[in-house]
C-alpha cells in the first residue's frame, strides 16, 4: 500500500490574515497539506496571538491562536523595509495561494493587494475576506463576527418569539466565511490546472451570512407576504412546523426533530395532541403543539422518552452537554480530538480536521509557531532562490 499523501502536498500558503476568519481558511488548508507561512509583525506579531477570549492560556499565548494557527510556520516582516520586502516578493513569487482579511484599502497602501501581488506572480490565488465587501456605506466597518451575525439578521431566527435577538455560541460569521474561501480557493487551484493563471477570489462576511440563511430568505423573497415567524415556545428553526425543537424532560432535555403529531400523541401518550392530528394543523397550531408537549414530557426522564421514540423510528436525540458528549461511545469512534507537543513542555489538545480521504484522518502534525519561529530556515531558502 502506497503511504497517503495529502491532496494539496507542495503548494505554499501565505498566510497575511489575522484572528479567526482568514487564519481558519489558512488552518484547512494546512489540513489538507498545504505548507502554509504566517507572514507576521516583527516583535509583536499577530493581534490574535494575545486576543484572550477566556483565562485559558498555553505557554503565554492564546488558546485560540494555538487553535486556529497550528501546523503553519512563522515568518516576520517588516513591511516598510525595502529589503526584507525584497525577501517577501521571493516568497510570493513561489507562493501558490495569498490569503488576507483586512479591512478595504490596507493591502493596497502595503502595496500587497491582488493588482501588485498578481505583478509578481500571475499564478497566484489571492483569497481576500472582508465584512461587507469594499464598496458601500458599511465598508468601513469592522468585521467582527456578532455584529455580523446581527447585521445580518441572523440573531432573529434563533431562540423563541419572545426572546429578543439571540446570538449563536460560536464564532459562526467567523468560521463559515472562512470555509467558503477555501472553496472558492479551491475551485480556482482546479481552474489553474487548465489556464495556467491565478484568480481574485473574493468573499464578505456579509455575504457568507447571507448564503448561511438562503432557505428562510428564498421563502421570504418569494413571498413577501409571508414571515418568518420563531415559534413562541420552544423554538428551533423557524421554518419547520409541529413539536421541532428542544423539551425539558424530568433529568435533562430531548430534541425533537420532524414527525407526525399523530405519531407523538399515540407514542408518548399524550391526548392533548389528538386534536392537532390534522398535517394541516403544524404550522397554524405549532404554537399550542410545542405547549402541549412542553407540559408534557417534563414528566418522565430523557431514556424513558427515547425508548418510546426510537424503536418507531421517530427522530429524536438526547441534549448533551460536552462532558457527556466526550464520554460517550458514538463520540469515541470518531477519534476526533489530538493532542499536538508544544516547545515548553504542554501539550495542546483540539480538534482535527473533519475531513477523511481515502479513510485516512487528517492529522496536524505540529502546534502554532512561536513568533518568527522559522525566520532562519524561510531566509536560507530564500537565499537559495536568488
Amino acid at each position: 500500500m502506497s503511504q497517503f499523501q495529502k491532496p494539496l502536498a507542495g503548494m505554499l500558503v501565505l498566510d497575511f490574515s489575522q484572528f479567526l476568519s482568514g487564519p481558519s481558511a489558512a488552518l484547512r488548508l494546512a489540513d489538507l497539506g498545504a505548507r502554509v507561512i504566517k507572514i507576521e509583525r516583527p516583535e509583536r506579531g499577530e493581534d490574535g496571538r494575545n486576543l484572550y477570549l477566556s483565562d485559558c492560556v498555553l505557554e503565554g499565548e492564546s488558546t485560540l491562536f494555538h487553535a486556529i494557527n497550528r501546523d503553519k510556520e512563522s515568518y516576520c516582516v517588516d513591511l516598510k523595509d525595502p529589503a526584507q520586502r525584497d525577501e517577501l516578493n521571493t516568497l510570493i513569487r513561489k507562493a501558490d495561494i495569498l490569503i488576507a482579511n483586512f479591512r478595504p484599502g490596507v493591502m493596497q497602501r502595503l502595496e500587497l493587494d491582488y493588482d501588485h501581488v498578481k505583478a509578481i506572480n500571475p499564478r497566484i490565488i489571492y483569497g481576500e475576506i472582508t465584512g461587507y465587501g469594499d464598496t458601500g456605506p458599511w465598508a468601513e466597518r469592522p468585521g467582527q463576527d456578532l455584529l455580523l451575525q446581527a447585521l445580518s439578521g441572523l440573531s432573529w431566527l434563533s431562540g423563541s418569539r419572545d426572546d429578543g435577538p439571540v446570538a449563536m455560541g460560536v464564532p459562526v460569521a467567523d468560521i463559515f466565511t472562512g470555509a467558503q474561501l477555501v472553496q472558492g480557493i479551491l475551485a480556482a487551484a482546479f481552474a489553474r490546472e487548465f489556464t495556467g493563471e491565478g484568480s481574485l477570489v473574493q468573499i464578505s462576511m456579509l455575504e457568507a451570512m447571507l448564503d448561511f440563511q438562503f432557505e428562510p430568505l428564498t421563502i421570504a423573497l418569494q413571498d413577501p407576504q409571508q414571515t418568518i415567524d420563531r415559534a413562541a415556545v420552544n423554538g428551533a428553526h423557524a421554518l419547520v412546523a409541529g413539536a421541532y425543537g428542544f423539551y425539558q424532560t424530568n433529568d435533562g432535555y430531548i430534541a425533537l426533530s420532524m414527525g407526525r403529531v399523530e405519531d407523538l400523541a399515540r407514542l408518548l401518550d399524550c391526548p392533548a395532541l389528538l386534536p392537532y392530528c390534522d398535517p394541516a394543523l403544524a404550522f397554524t397550531e405549532r404554537d399550542a403543539i410545542k405547549q402541549i408537549l412542553a407540559d408534557h414530557l417534563p414528566s418522565q426522564t430523557t431514556a424513558h422518552w427515547l425508548s418510546l421514540l426510537e424503536p418507531a423510528d421517530i427522530w429524536c436525540a438526547e441534549v448533551l452537554d460536552w462532558n457527556q458528549l466526550l464520554a460517550h461511545d458514538g463520540f469515541k469512534t470518531l477519534d476526533m480530538l489530538q493532542s499536538l507537543p508544544m516547545s515548553g513542555g504542554s501539550q495542546l489538545t483540539t480538534s482535527r480536521c473533519p475531513i477523511r480521504i481515502d479513510e485516512q484522518c487528517l492529522w496536524g502534525r505540529n502546534p502554532a509557531p512561536k513568533l518568527g519561529q522559522h525566520q532562519g530556515a524561510i531566509n536560507n531558502e530564500i537565499k537559495n532562490e536568488r
